[in-house]
């Protein structure tokens, strides 16, 4: 066969092996990289993490809001050595999960690793720093009766199985949210104590106060900061008539002197319901409300809490 026009030498002879092969299907079109159209992949969005309250610091319970690149199946994450739960109002987009950060955290920049997994089964990773304060906290000196400070051999029996019962009681951890919305104030009262006060009873430095007292007197009503399910409703030795309501995420409200309990373990407590009437049971210098928040292991400053905006 003789081709009806002629080509230079060296580069004549290859294209027209070329336009041999594409005329007779040995070579197809897409091989010409100048008639081929280029893939180019494109750019994905980036992660985008806030977070309440804005300045975090040691003792503050923190929500984290994390919209993803693309819809997520799911998302996990860990921050300071715990675990954080979140889930999606928004088929995936964006995300929520509670957090907290120990009395104990020393200031500086920490990073919250998020995991995620789309819909197609593509795992996606990031890193966020996150800068943490210090917090500022104030000392007291109370009185007490002397068995709080100096309990008997008998006491002390009872507080060996109550710490044995508080423990499997914390233990509980509940990845889905059971609360929902703002949490709210449990009692219509004045902050007698704050947390993270370092407490001294009769002369002695015995804790730091992990919870908000209420200045209320002996029955006033008691409120569910958010909806849960009551994990323990007893009375205990320190904290006197107890209730502790589990509201998913890792997350615990403690509700504690009650001179009255009104809910009852393994119950479904609505955001606001009534669980019981305020007293001065247990270790308390009087009648009052303490409530605590307690999240993985931790406690956080319920008032901050109280202040962060939820969905």
């Amino acid at each position: 066969m003789s081709l009806p026009f002629a080509f230079p030498r060296a580069r004549g002879r290859n294209l027209a092996f070329l336009l041999f092969g594409i005329l007779f299907g040995t070579i197809p079109f897409s091989a010409l990289g100048a008639s081929s159209s280029k893939q180019v992949a494109k750019p994905s969005s980036s992660w985008l993490v806030r977070w309440q309250p804005n300045r975090l610091v040691n003792g503050s319970p923190v929500v984290f809001r994390v919209s993803s690149p693309e819809a997520l199946g799911s998302l996990s994450g860990k921050w300071l050595g715990h675990d954080v739960f979140f889930s999606t109002t928004s088929l995936g987009k964006v995300w929520y999960g509670i957090a907290g950060i120990s009395l104990e955290t020393h200031p500086g920049t920490y990073f919250l690793e998020l995991r995620g997994t789309t819909n197609a089964g593509e795992e996606l990773s990031f890193k966020k720093q996150v800068t943490v304060g210090k917090g500022k906290y104030h000392s007291i000196k109370a009185s007490v009766p002397k068995q709080y400070t100096e309990p008997s051999a008998e006491q002390l029996h009872r507080i060996d199985e109550e710490k044995t019962l508080k423990e499997r009681t914390f233990a509980r951890v509940t990845p889905k949210p059971g609360w929902g919305g703002k949490f709210l104030s449990p009692a219509k009262a004045n902050i007698s104590d704050v947390f993270g006060t370092a407490r001294t009873f009769n002369g002695r430095v015995q804790s730091v106060h992990q919870g908000l007292d209420y200045a209320v007197p002996d029955g006033t009503p008691v409120a569910a900061m958010n909806s849960g399910t009551v994990l323990l409703a007893q009375p205990l030795f320190f904290e006197g008539g107890c209730v502790v309501l589990d509201h998913g995420q890792g997350l615990l409200t403690l509700y504690m002197h009650l001179s009255k309990i009104e809910a009852k373990e393994g119950e479904h407590i609505a955001s606001g319901q009534r669980i019981g009437l305020s007293g001065g049971t247990g270790r308390a210098t009087g009648p009052h409300l303490h409530v605590a928040v307690r999240w993985e292991g931790v406690y956080l400053n319920p008032a901050t809490l109280l202040g962060l905006e939820l969905p």
